[in-house]
């Protein structure tokens, strides 16, 4: 029996001994004049986003348009219930043509001279006033139906029959997407190369779409975390099939490629950073094990990044997998 307890411990401890290496995925440190692609990743805008509202408060009697229906100026978005405006309009009318009618009356009696100068001016005051409440009670029966400002599609609807709509609070929104804009985020060392005259290549996978972009917005103000800034190319799309939300690819003319002389290059996911803020990657040695190596980088080049000290051109590099290793683990590639 202690035999067999001795010989099952010795076969456990040669098991945990010969654990199986990890997979990941490396490549070769090069040098010498390569190419490297700069690629970016977009996102497809509106042109223009127009938020349409009520101007005064009230329940909504019936909405007209649905999410992604294309509408045209002028058109009925929707119908606010107008009881009290009618109401109103009503009133003023009466009042309209009590003044009116006094206006009348004492127009004879001014003419004839027996009608004092202050009462006919007040008479003239009435008659004012009730014209301007008339025009204000029909603007106001006016703005309970809702039409559509501009042209395009419905993007989003914000309030539905039966709700209460506040004063200048969105009920829909109607985007422009005859044209689009393609927003990318560009590294702040490379934004000075990118003018608004710069050629674009722009591609969507989702639907299949390739075509070149015009003329480019470049944003101002940088992201305090990453330190891009945001560009918006204007690509048409006169059959609508860019929407709103789609992933593109972009690359711009005369970036496509960079040539490195002399210089190792990683992909950027490569190099990692300690606590301390010091940089390094994984580099697999001869024995196939993974050993952390400090490096110090330069200038980013799309999705990679070069590497001035540390990593010499044929070193084997770690490029996945390296989030399970620690120092001295075998790896298989």
């Amino acid at each position: 029996m202690l035999v067999l307890i001795f010989a099952s411990s010795c076969s456990e401890k040669q098991s945990q001994g010969a654990k199986a290496p990890t997979r990941v995925v490396t490549e070769v440190a090069g040098g010498g004049a390569e190419m490297y692609s700069r690629q970016y990743v977009g996102i497809v805008e509106e042109r223009e986003a127009t938020a349409v509202s009520f101007t005064g408060m009230g329940v909504v009697k019936r909405m007209l348009v649905s999410e992604g229906q294309a509408v045209s100026r002028g058109q009925l978005l929707a119908e606010m219930d107008d009881t009290q405006a009618r109401n109103m309009l009503a009133a003023a009318e009466a009042s309209m043509t009590q003044a009116n009618d006094a206006l009348q009356r004492y127009g004879l009696l001014h003419e004839n001279g027996s009608l004092p100068e202050v009462q006919w001016v007040e008479v003239q005051s009435k008659v004012a006033q009730a014209k301007s409440q008339l025009e204000s009670a029909r603007k106001n029966l006016e703005d309970c139906r809702l039409t559509a400002p501009v042209g395009g599609v419905i993007g989003r609807k914000h309030v539905g029959a039966g709700e209460t709509a506040m004063p200048s609070q969105a009920v829909v929104t109607i985007l422009d997407i005859s044209s689009v804009k393609v927003k990318v985020s560009i590294p702040e060392a490379e934004i000075g190369s990118i003018t608004s005259h710069t050629s674009s290549k722009i591609s969507v996978e989702a639907i299949h779409w390739n075509s070149n972009g015009g003329t480019i917005e470049k944003g101002v103000l940088a992201d305090a975390l990453t330190h891009t800034y945001d560009i918006r190319i204007l690509v048409p799309n006169p059959e609508r099939k860019l929407l709103p939300g789609m992933v593109a690819s972009v690359q711009f003319g005369g970036m496509e490629a960079q040539q490195v002389t002399q210089q190792v290059t990683l992909p950027l996911t490569a190099v990692q950073q300690k606590t301390d803020g010091s940089l390094f990657v994984w580099t697999v040695t001869s024995d196939s094990t993974a050993h952390r190596t400090p490096v110090t980088i330069g200038e980013t080049i799309g999705n990679r990044i070069q590497i001035t000290s540390g990593v010499d051109s044929g070193l084997r590099v770690v490029t996945e997998g390296y989030q399970k290793l620690s120092e001295g683990t075998r790896v298989v590639f």
